[in-house]
């Protein structure tokens, strides 16, 4: 029985490694098309390695480490999503590592109705009054951040420092940062939003029955 040439081979795995690359490209689902451009990296890996074709190796040896570091990236935020409830606690302690820090004393404004917006505040120590709303935040909360998701881009309420307060700020920049670096500090920004939307609505609707 005649055996097939090991090179004939070898071109077999640079063609399936182009399909597989093609493949890629019509592609919409996010993680199953990291998967098959890491199993087209390992093939034109060998590929290349076998016919000394240097440059797309080394591409290849780039590429492969970046997909799978996406890939676990993806998977890790996918299990964060499945296992957060609406009972778990929020933790906004990253905005400690990323916001700035002020210090106010009880009775002064942090910002007030109209005030353009700038940036969400993590409360570390003290307690705040949202004036008009009757709503006060305690530490380890965050208030301040619905205006990002307004497109007035202004204030919707006065807060009032109750106590002496230590908050961070963190500015849009710092916060779009941050979803990036710490999907769950996003994550949770996201779930704490949707819940006050929620409730807000429910308190329209009750006040204002059909």
């Amino acid at each position: 029985m005649e055996t097939i040439p090991s090179h004939h081979i070898i071109e077999v795995v640079g063609w399936l490694a182009v399909a597989l690359k093609v493949t890629t490209l019509t592609m919409n689902s996010i993680i199953p098309l990291r998967i098959v451009a890491m199993a087209s990296s390992v093939c034109f890996i060998i590929y290349s390695a076998m016919f000394q074709v240097w440059p797309l190796l080394v591409v290849e040896l780039i590429l492969l480490p970046l997909n799978a570091y996406r890939l676990y990236g993806l998977i890790a935020l996918r299990r964060l999503v499945t296992h957060m409830t609406d009972d778990s606690v929020p933790d906004f302690s990253a905005a400690m590592a990323y916001g700035k820090k002020r210090v106010i004393k009880a009775g002064d404004v942090i910002f007030e109705k109209g005030d353009p917006v700038d940036c969400l505040y993590f409360l570390a120590e003290g307690r705040v009054e949202v004036e008009d709303q009757n709503v006060s935040v305690s530490a380890g909360d965050i208030f301040g951040e619905m205006a990002f998701f307004n497109a007035s881009a202004a204030r919707s309420a006065t807060v009032r420092c109750l106590e002496d307060t230590v908050v961070y700020e963190v500015d849009e920049k710092r916060f779009t940062r941050l979803q990036y670096e710490d999907p769950e500090f996003a994550m949770t920004v996201m779930r704490t939003v949707t819940k006050r939307l929620v409730a807000n609505a429910a308190q329209t609707q009750g006040a204002n029955p059909a």
